[in-house]
């Protein structure tokens, strides 16, 4: 996905304005398993996906736990360290070789403070994720496990051909048998 593609879907921009923001943006190649954000550190980028998948996690008790997944089009930020300039509580790692737009929090801040219409965009990019994070959790506070892997079917089926299993299992906030269960059933 282009990242002007990008821009649109989260709020429309007058073509001055969307210039702006496509000047301070680099595209970067990363192979699979490089690290993009990482835990307790105040991060200052962010970036859009434009080819590949990744995935954000804590660990607990020596656990990664999987709480994120992430495709062509989708941010990867700390919302921590975007919003609040604090230390983040998450590390995210790409699944994949892949393609990222990267952007400079401090250019993007100035860019908010020079035009409106930058910073409406910037305003609906976090409702954006604020709507997908509270999606998130309302599924995994009131669904089943199966309504969650049928959700997640149903919302982003090449997740599942993408993702190795033990990931999406943790993402579900199941185990790994119980994945396996849930997709014998359904079979």
């Amino acid at each position: 996905m282009i990242f002007e593609q990008i821009i649109d879907r989260i709020y429309p921009l007058p073509d001055g304005s969307k210039h702006a923001l496509m000047d301070i943006c680099q595209e970067k190649a990363l192979p699979k398993g490089a690290r993009l954000l990482r835990a307790g550190r105040v991060e200052n980028h962010f970036f859009f996906i434009k080819k590949g998948i990744a995935r954000a996690f804590s660990i607990v008790n020596d656990t990664e736990i999987t709480f994120w997944l992430g495709k062509e089009g989708d941010a990867v930020i700390s919302m921590k360290s975007y919003i609040e300039n604090l230390s983040g509580y998450e590390d995210i790692e790409l699944l994949e070789d892949s393609i990222l737009y990267q952007l400079d929090s401090r250019q993007v801040q100035l860019l908010y403070a020079r035009d409106l219409h930058i910073a409406n965009w910037g305003r609906k990019f976090a409702e954006k994720e604020l709507v997908k994070t509270e999606e998130r959790l309302i599924a995994r506070e009131f669904r089943s496990a199966k309504e969650r892997y049928l959700e997640l079917i149903s919302r982003q089926p090449e997740l599942l051909r993408r993702v190795p299993l033990g990931y999406i299992a943790s993402y579900l906030g199941i185990t790994q048998v119980s994945l396996s269960r849930i997709r014998s059933e359904i079979r």
